[in-house]
């Protein structure tokens, strides 16, 4: 797929990157759009067919399928309405057109397109010549859609369950792939294997002759392993996975999916080293399963993309990683939450983002799904938690229940961040007869949670002045580490303009390397766990904290290694990143002796 920009921006939220493609695909930008929530796309869908004046008939939930339909509406929509900014861009009618002018000027430096643009206007702007170049030459961003695999709750209708292919990740797959798009899902948070096997009853998934796809399909991985084995298990179903997108672990925005110590660098080595291995050893398992199938066998053989993202900040990061790894595109997530022009979120929100510092963003439990979460202090959401545990009424009315899926108490689930659920588990807390502080332990940690999958939404409503009578007000935001060194709102081309190092937007000379900051992170997640390790520690957390400590060595060796040879980058930080990873060497070694000794106490 021919890209028009190096960089790409990820899915944020549920809300916050919702009509993203409304704002950046006409200048050959690629964003991706959340299917979680149904009930939010089919209120933007409502929203934008009156603005835009489209004609619109709504899918209540009386409606067969209505999951799934809302989706296909509103990506049809969305693709519709983005190809018409995009033909209006591309038929100019004056040599001011700002459209066209904007597109060129925030296309990366060395940009084909922008060489080309230059010498067919240095002399004249003729009018038509320009029309035909960029009618042949300009693209258009990728619309695409990310599914969490498992968020996949089993749905019901007169209290009976129905087929799995009415679960949400189904329902939502059944929704992109009936839709009009020609683009990827972003698969994440792990594997599926129902919902992998799901996905070959749609042709557009599997190759033509020419190795095309209409629906590609894009992977979320954050070691070399997890990418191996899933994408041998979706060849194994005639499924090739066209691009694998490598995030930090722990250095990222919304939910951190930690590695057993695996840092970003290391990991992305491994695929550049393996980068033809993995495509042979894949595409040998899907031929076969193609032939198998009696599908279409491609004549030429398949490619994948590598992308990364996590944690960049900086033009030289953002060139390092992509002349280094051999990468395809670089993702830059939370400093986009700060431009109004590509993402969507409240005035009241924003405004705590600006001022947020490295206190302020923290890994907390707030999630439902039970894994870590990158958290802004005092959102607006969790002050409503905080009201309600105040009240003594803890927890969420859970209008939404796309994460109901903890089936303790019911078998068709509830959401641990509800009211139902902690009444239950704190009633159940009560018959324990614990002692004062151990009481408190537990009791916090069922009240920590948060109802994500309602606020991580309601940001878009209030932005755009829709009911909120449902959701209420508050907000839940979820931006990496990494937001603590922006403190400004943005335009577009502010942004653009920071990645390819002709302005400069972080606001601090602190700022750590990308690498080193995840390092940080990654030592304090050790840290943590050792802290919990010393109240009890079996032989299964031993081995645990034994491979995440030797794993995080390595890193650093080869980190070491790393900044000793580069030439060209990093020159003015190189002693300090040194340093740096010296002295985490030194208390690697540590809690390497540490872990013994406890081993040693708890036999």
């Amino acid at each position: 797929m021919k890209k028009t920009h190096s960089f790409h921006i990820p899915v944020m939220g549920i809300g916050f990157t919702i009509d993203t493609p409304l704002k950046v695909a006409q200048y050959g930008m690629d964003s991706v759009i959340s299917l979680v929530d149904d009930i939010l796309l089919e209120k933007l869908r409502k929203m934008y067919s009156e603005k835009f004046e489209v004609p619109y008939n709504e899918i209540t939930d009386k409606i067969d399928d209505f999951r799934a339909k809302r989706i296909t509406s509103y990506l049809n929509l969305v693709s519709d309405l983005a190809e018409k900014k995009f033909e209006s861009l591309k038929s100019i009618s004056s040599k001011k057109s700002d459209e066209i002018l904007a597109y060129i000027n925030m296309l990366p430096n060395n940009s084909t397109l922008k060489a080309e643009f230059k010498k067919l206007t240095e002399k004249e702007f003729n009018l038509a010549e320009v029309k035909k170049w960029a009618s042949k030459n300009l693209v258009m961003g990728a619309i695409d859609v990310n599914i969490m695999t498992k968020v996949d709750k089993d749905n019901y209708k007169d209290n009976e369950q129905l087929p799995t292919e009415y679960n949400d990740a189904h329902a939502a797959l059944r929704g992109f792939a009936n839709s009009k798009l020609k683009s990827s899902v972003v698969l994440s948070a792990g594997m599926n294997p129902r919902l992998y096997s799901y996905m070959g009853q749609f042709d557009d998934f599997f190759p033509n002759a020419k190795g095309e796809f209409n629906k590609r399909i894009i992977l979320k991985v954050s070691d070399y392993r997890s990418a191996l084995i899933q994408g041998k298990f979706l060849a194994k179903k005639g499924l090739w996975v066209s691009e694998y997108r490598i995030e930090s672990g722990l250095n990222c925005g919304g939910h951190a999916f930690a590695t057993d110590g695996y840092l970003l660098g290391p990991v992305l080595a491994e695929f550049k080293e393996n980068r033809v291995a993995l495509q042979e050893a894949i595409q040998s398992v899907l031929l076969q399963e193609l032939e198998n199938q009696g599908k279409t066998l491609p004549e030429t053989d398949l490619t994948f993309e590598i992308t990364a993202q996590g944690g960049v900040g900086t033009e030289e990061e953002h060139n390092f990683l992509m002349e280094e790894y051999n990468l395809d595109s670089v993702g830059w997530g939370s400093p986009f939450l700060l431009v109004p022009e590509a993402t969507t979120v409240d005035e009241k929100t924003l405004q705590k983002l600006v001022k947020a510092e490295e206190k302020d963003l923290y890994l907390s439990d707030i999630s439902p799904l039970g894994i870590p979460f990158n958290n802004l202090k005092d959102n607006t959401k969790d002050l409503e938690k905080q009201k309600n545990i105040d009240k003594n009424r803890p927890g969420s009315a859970c209008p939404k229940k796309f994460v109901a899926l903890n089936k303790e108490f019911k078998e068709t689930g509830i959401c641990t961040a509800s009211r139902e659920y902690q009444f239950l588990k704190i009633k159940e807390l009560d018959e324990k007869g614990l002692a004062p502080n151990e009481y408190k332990k537990e009791l916090d940690n069922i009240i920590v949670k948060s109802c994500t999958c309602v606020g991580l939404g309601t940001s878009a409503l209030l932005a755009y002045g829709l009911d909120t009578k449902t959701e209420g007000e508050g907000v839940s935001i979820c931006p990496g580490p990494n937001m603590a060194y922006y403190s400004k709102v943005m335009s577009l081309a502010n942004m653009t303009d920071h990645i390819y190092g002709r302005a400069n937007m972080v606001s601090r000379v602190d700022r750590p390397n990308l690498f080193i900051k995840e390092l940080h992170i990654y030592m304090d997640y050790l840290k943590n766990k050792m802290e919990d390790a010393k109240v009890s520690m079996n032989k299964k957390e031993e081995k645990y904290l034994k491979t995440f400590t030797t794993n995080m060595k390595a890193g650093v060796a080869y980190y070491k290694g790393l900044f000793n040879g580069v030439k060209n980058s990093f020159d003015d930080i190189k002693a300090s990143v040194l340093n740096e990873l010296e002295t985490s060497e030194g208390l690697l070694n540590r809690i390497q002796l540490e872990i013994d000794e406890l081993a040693l106490v708890k036999v």
